[in-house]
């Protein structure tokens, strides 16, 4: 539909074409779920974002400025289609605050199961907040953890807001959404232990732990449901400090994964 078979001619002469309304129509409706699916798409906006992305997934169109299509060559030749945009092309277009010097289209990757070998892993249990989802992902990246079990319910890794959050790391981690119980039950049966927070479990600086788990987070609010929770082979925590003095009520779900997948890979050094 977007195939354009002149591509790599037009950039050698530079000559470049303007997106179309219907392009900017469509790049704007990836905003939502609905049209994500529909059309097997998703977005990526900025410089850093599309080139730390570009090589990890089929780039169906990508719309830059001119001074950046003109310094990508190699990238725009390897796209279905090319458009050079004006300003206001952009912030027709852009799903940010601020537009940015150029937006990508790619295809979203079928769904896989999880490898075979698994190492560490992150589960994570209807977690809500795009913001949440793309700094875990991020986190995981810096980590090492390159596969997280998402369940059903959990947001969509392919939400612009989500996208922009992991900075780059969603094309290095990959995450699966899976039936989270069977999965986990699947895991725990194969010998993988399965540890999840609470508030009662033993202190993560005091727990062995060991190479190959898996990690669950529970929902922002309502933390894990009582399915995940009974699939659970160990409960950990992460202890305030001073412990006999009053704190915060919990940990933002991010930043207890962040604290618990630091202190695992401390422990593996």
């Amino acid at each position: 539909m977007y195939k354009n078979d002149t591509t790599e001619h037009a950039i050698d002469a530079g000559d470049y074409v303007r997106p179309t309304a219907a392009i900017r129509r469509l790049v704007r409706s990836l905003d939502t779920p609905v049209h994500r699916r529909q059309e097997g798409a998703f977005v990526a906006e900025g410089d850093k974002c599309v080139r730390d992305t570009f090589e990890a997934f089929y780039c169906r169109i990508l719309i830059g400025r001119r001074q950046w299509l003109e310094e990508h060559r190699d990238m725009c030749i390897r796209a279905d289609a090319v458009y050079c945009a004006d300003r206001a092309d952009m912030e027709r277009m852009s799903l940010l605050k601020s537009p940015r010097e150029v937006i990508a289209v790619y295809n979203i990757p079928d769904n896989t199961p999880l490898p075979d070998t698994v190492g560490l892993v992150v589960a994570l249990d209807h977690i809500q907040d795009p913001g949440n989802l793309g700094t875990i992902i991020r986190m995981c990246d810096w980590m090492g953890v390159r596969d997280i079990i998402a369940s059903q319910g959990t947001v969509d890794v392919f939400s612009p807001k989500v996208v922009q959050a992991t900075m780059g790391s969603i094309a290095r981690v990959h995450v699966h959404y899976l039936e989270l119980v069977p999965q986990l039950r699947q895991l725990s049966d194969a010998g993988i232990p399965v540890y999840g927070t609470a508030m009662d479990g033993e202190s993560i600086y005091k727990v062995e732990l060991p190479a190959n788990a898996v990690i669950v987070m529970g929902n922002e609010g309502r933390g894990m449901s009582e399915d995940v929770r009974a699939c659970l082979t160990d409960s950990i925590s992460i202890p305030p400090y001073p412990g006999d003095t009053p704190t915060a009520e919990s940990l933002n779900v991010a930043v207890a994964a962040s604290v618990i997948i630091a202190e695992w890979r401390r422990r593996m050094r």
